[in-house]
């Protein structure tokens, strides 16, 4: 699926953002997604004109829909949405797994990143390998993605070379699903759209909206998916050294409700602890550590709150490497 996003930003500070639907190419089961931002001080004359995106490709999008909305810097991607709160609950824990993260830059500055992690119940072991390079003279990025799921990807990103501010990328994958998103912003306020298409079936398998309200050190943030899964999270920087999240989540026709608190406590420069519990008595605790620039050890543990001495309790240990 190709999509095409300009977002202009005029003297009064308004906000233009074109979103287009265009080719959609399935050779087997590869997709090919383009996506283009266009930041200040790029200012398209015309939004409903033909803009030639990619001339290799001979690719030519127009403009379907123009959103006009009041100040704000440029909105984030659809899943950056709630991102604060989600990483509170989510980093610094890995229960069940033994993880090894390793960032590495050659001399001729191709960087890689390797991951790899192996599941203590099912002694499944999973990794990926993405290799990058800078092409810093012509403005272009190269990256190169695998793992072990046999999954490919290329991603080809020019900037600031058809005219100043203009970023162009194409992304190829192998999955047989695509999607459209599109997030609009105004005065803190963000609301966005996502929707999925399987190209095997023919047929929209998600559609997503996010509502959201952000401050410098308060987040508030309402989804739905699919119209029948309701969701929320609120998250709070309390002070430089705490911060806290709330989420919330319940399915139509059910009458349970899921909820979870979450904190995280920076104890000094190089150390911090995190801590969760839901309403299912799971309690999660993390620990990181700097052992030295570039070396972190994370430490985690998940405690069913229901049967303490009954046993099936997960550890987790990770490491992660950076050079």
């Amino acid at each position: 699926m190709y999509e095409a996003g300009i977002r202009e930003f005029g003297q009064q500070g308004y906000i233009r953002q074109a979103q287009d639907k265009h080719l959609c190419r399935s050779f087997g089961s590869e997709v090919s997604r383009l996506s283009v931002a266009v930041s200040p001080p790029y200012r398209p004359t015309h939004t409903g004109r033909s803009l030639q995106l990619f001339p290799f490709h001979k690719l030519i999008a127009k403009s379907a829909t123009t959103v006009i909305l009041g100040k704000m810097a440029v909105p984030p991607t659809y899943a950056d949405l709630g991102k604060s709160a989600k990483d509170i609950f989510n980093k610094g824990y890995g229960f069940g797994l033994v993880k090894l993260d390793v960032k590495t830059k050659s001399t001729s500055g191709v960087e890689f990143k390797t991951s790899g992690s192996s599941n203590v119940d099912t002694s499944k072991v999973t990794g990926a390998l993405e290799t990058k390079y800078k092409w810093a003279e012509y403005g272009l990025t190269f990256t190169e993605k695998w793992t072990t799921e046999n999954t490919l990807g290329t991603e080809i990103c020019v900037e600031d070379q058809i005219t100043k501010g203009l970023k162009l990328t194409f992304d190829t994958t192998f999955s047989p699903n695509t999607g459209k998103k599109s997030v609009a912003g105004y005065e803190g306020w963000l609301a966005g759209y996502q929707m999925t298409f399987d190209s095997a079936k023919s047929k929209m398998t998600q559609s997503n909206f996010s509502v959201g309200y952000k401050t410098g050190d308060f987040q508030l943030h309402t989804n739905v998916n699919d119209g029948s899964e309701f969701g929320g999270s609120i998250y709070q920087k309390v002070n430089d050294n705490l911060e806290t999240a709330v989420n919330l989540a319940w399915t139509a026709g059910s009458n349970g409700t899921r909820f979870g608190i979450a904190a995280k406590y920076q104890l000094d420069s190089s150390s911090s602890i995190s801590a969760k519990v839901n309403n299912a008595s799971l309690v999660g605790i993390g620990y990181t550590q700097t052992l030295r620039p570039g070396m972190k050890l994370i430490l985690s543990a998940l405690v069913d709150g229901k049967s303490i001495n009954a046993g099936g309790h997960k550890v987790g240990l990770g490491l992660e490497l950076e050079a």
